[in-house]
């Protein structure tokens, strides 16, 4: 069969990639940080939370009865970790999913357009897409496992340095991978899929890389509503396999058994309110900007 072209966008440059997702990453780190922090401690704490002062200690912990100044800063610990796995994270997930998507396009865009129609066909190309580079993210849990340890559990670094961590742990630090992966490729193909969808059949746009900066917002928050509910059972679990001591490890199924029993089926959606009102807003921000970003710079370089 020959390749099939027709499905794809006009192709950005690998910098131009690099560069708008990366400047993505640093602006959402900067701004939605100390939310993150927020929304990981409410998805780790195990116990009901049924008025404000128990809130307040959930959230700030040692820092519950501090001044406001010294609250807000107890919610920028890992920062570094963060930093590191946003980055790479946004450069790997926004930057990446367009070099798979033009593979899929050419190697078997005729069979999802043959399938499903030209519209619907290349919006779930970019949502498999986007669910294959999901799965291929777990290279960077490591950074992930230690930013979550330092935001919601602190204990478990013992005045160790990252290097040291890295030396004692090792391959312990990919720890939940599988949970990982498994809440990746719905949630990536939500995310991607639903942003898709959103361009095709909302603004009917031909070549997703032309969209305004309004369109990308609105389409951004498609999917990313469509990621958050999707993944949110999974995300619990695997912050909850993530959060623990590095010498008490707690196997996926285990958790999941305990929470079904002394929690219930809604604490597999612990924190998706937040999530919604706070990561919701992060990842709208993050995407949208380095969608936008990408074919700017792609601009600026002559392409």
């Amino acid at each position: 069969m020959a390749p099939h072209t027709g499905a794809k966008d006009k192709s950005n440059s690998a910098a131009a990639r690099v560069l708008g997702s990366a400047t993505a990453g640093i602006s959402e780190l900067a701004v939605f940080h100390p939310v993150d922090t927020t929304a990981k401690r409410l998805m780790s704490n195990h116990t009901r939370v049924t008025n404000l002062s128990q809130l307040n200690q959930v959230v700030f912990r040692n820092y519950a009865n501090e001044g406001v100044l010294r609250k807000a800063f107890s919610l920028f610990p890992g920062l570094g970790y963060a930093a590191g796995y946003k980055v790479l994270q946004r450069v790997y997930k926004y930057g990446g999913q367009p070099y798979v998507n033009d593979i899929v396009a050419t190697q078997v865009g005729a069979d999802f357009e043959n399938a499903f129609g030209k519209k619907t066909g290349k919006a779930l190309m970019s949502a498999a897409s986007g669910s294959l580079i999901g799965i291929g993210e777990i290279v960077l849990l490591p950074l992930d496992v230690l930013k979550i340890k330092r935001q919601t559990n602190p204990e478990a670094f013992k005045g160790r340095g990252f290097i040291r961590i890295l030396a004692d742990e090792g391959m312990g630090l990919y720890r939940g991978w599988g949970w990982t992966a498994a809440r990746n490729a719905p949630g990536s193909f939500a995310l991607f899929g639903g942003n898709a969808f959103a361009k095709e059949y909302i603004f009917g746009l031909k070549d997703y890389g032309t969209a305004t900066w309004t369109q990308n917002f609105v389409a951004s928050v498609c999917g990313a509503s469509a990621s958050l509910i999707v993944s949110a059972p999974l995300d619990v679990i695997k912050t909850r396999i993530q959060n623990r001591n590095f010498d008490n490890p707690e196997s996926g199924f285990t958790i999941l058994k305990n929470m079904a029993k002394n929690e219930g089926i809604t604490s597999f959606f612990k924190g998706l309110v937040p999530k919604l009102l706070t990561t919701g807003p992060k990842l709208v921000f993050s995407f949208a900007m380095a969608q936008t970003l990408i074919p700017a710079f792609d601009k600026m370089f002559g392409n």
